[in-house]
């Protein structure tokens, strides 16, 4: 028997209609896609979110949706100076029948765009299958499919098997305090999840890493360059700081030395902590000895280690190389914190498999489990609720350009990953394999 044949065998009548409405239906979720990208909401800072959050509501509402937005609070991540501007505004989309809820989770913040995109990277370009811009992949190409089923769903009368609770969510790319952090401390958070910030592959997830942002502000005194070469006369910052840059490049080499235990990407080295230095700032004009240079370390930290013993060697390397610069002085201010999240399996996790191979075309001998170096909001999500299990899926590939210029995704994985979500949400999809469904129901 093929693999198409196979799957066909798992296949209703009614998901047969569902798939095939997907497909006729598509170019509808580009429009969407090309709306969403439209609106900035790249972090830092941030000024976006509520924009989203109403465009969001717009969309969900012919569906049933009931929308609540959701802030938090300022005092949680607001930092004095730091990259963060504007209300963290949230939307949780709910509608009840009495199901079991299943979270269907998106962060709506982007990276800033960086240098080298040859389009407007907050404008959808398109190239044949491909829809370019800045957020197509990760994630707002991932709302797009899953409205896109949910729309399917209604249109071809699907019974679902759980209620969905939409979850659009604020700074995951590196903030201080992510919007699903604060649902999940304020008990907000309903069933199980399935978290869209993933792979289009064959991939069982493992966990990541963690990651903290660390800004370093480094003061000295301004004065006229003319006199900058004078004897007790002005402290250059950028000048008095290589010392600091030298301590952190071998600091940085001796972290990459740390190997976790996490299974990495097939056919890839092993994964190691990581110190970059992402940011550098300073200096006003060339008549002037600078007075300033800031700095923003970024630290991807393995499981295996503590992230309180992770900032202090950073900060211990800081204080001893500014030392050695009489006159120097330095401070520090974490601007961004995401936790590592523990191996993430439970018992949904063989049926999403199920529908990710439905949707994709996988047979389940293609799949493969594995960590990552990159990060994710669901660590604190883990440490708030206590559960462990977050299911995984997304529209990531190593040749997305995921965080640079020329980001993209396609019409094909929007398809199939719409048809991988309307199949695990559908009520006769793989019902042997359902936790929820209880015994007098089966």
């Amino acid at each position: 028997m093929t693999m198409a044949a196979g799957r066909a065998d798992r296949e209703t009548p009614a998901l047969a209609r569902g798939h095939s409405w997907v497909a006729g239906a598509v170019e509808d979720a580009v429009v969407d896609l090309g709306r969403m990208i439209a609106i900035d909401t790249s972090f830092p800072p941030g000024r976006g979110y509520g924009d989203f959050a109403m465009l969001m509501e717009t969309m969900t509402r012919p569906l049933g949706f009931e929308s609540e937005h959701i802030d938090v609070p300022e005092e949680l991540w607001r930092m004095p100076s730091g990259p963060a501007i504007g209300a963290r505004t949230n939307l949780v989309a709910t509608r009840g029948s009495g199901k079991p809820v299943c979270g269907l989770y998106f962060h709506v913040d982007t990276v800033p765009a960086a240098p080298g995109w040859r389009t407007d990277p907050q404008a959808m370009a398109r190239d044949g299958e491909r829809l370019i811009g800045l957020g197509a992949a990760d994630m707002k190409g991932c709302i797009a499919a899953v409205l896109l089923a949910l729309q399917a769903a209604e249109a071809c009368s699907i019974e679902l098997a759980y209620d969905p609770m939409l979850l659009f969510c604020t700074d995951e790319e590196g903030g201080l305090y992510p919007g699903i952090r604060y649902l999940a401390e304020q008990g907000r958070l309903r069933g199980h999840i399935v978290n869209f910030n993933g792979s289009a592959e064959a991939r069982i997830w493992a966990g990541c890493f963690g990651l903290f942002n660390l800004l370093v502000r480094v003061h000295g005194q301004a004065v006229h360059a003319g006199e900058g070469n004078r004897q007790g006369s002005g402290l250059n910052a950028i000048e008095g700081a290589l010392p600091l840059l030298n301590a952190l490049a071998a600091l940085k080499a001796r972290i990459a030395s740390r190997i976790s235990a996490l299974p990495p990407p097939p056919g890839k080295p092993a994964l190691a902590a990581q110190l970059n230095i992402a940011t550098i700032d300073g200096g006003t004009a060339g008549g002037q000895v600078p007075a300033l240079l800031e700095l923003t370390l970024n630290r991807r930290y393995m499981p295996e280690e503590a992230f309180d013993g992770a900032l202090a060697e950073i900060e211990d390397t800081i204080r001893r190389a500014v030392a050695s610069v009489p006159g120097l002085t330095v401070e520090t201010v974490l601007t961004g914190h995401l936790a590592p999240t523990s191996d993430p399996a439970g018992p949904h996790w063989p049926r999403w498999q199920a529908a990710v191979g439905a949707g994709f075309g996988y047979a389940p001998e293609e799949f493969r489990r594995w960590g990552a170096a990159s990060c994710s909001d669901f660590g604190w999500v883990q440490r708030a609720t206590g559960v462990r299990e977050v299911l995984l899926g997304g529209l990531g590939r190593p040749d997305r350009n995921i965080h640079a210029p020329g980001e993209y995704t396609t019409v094909s994985d929007i398809v199939s990953l719409a048809r991988a979500v309307l199949s695990y949400l559908a009520a006769d999809f793989r019902p042997d394999l359902n936790p929820d469904i209880t015994i007098s129901q089966s």
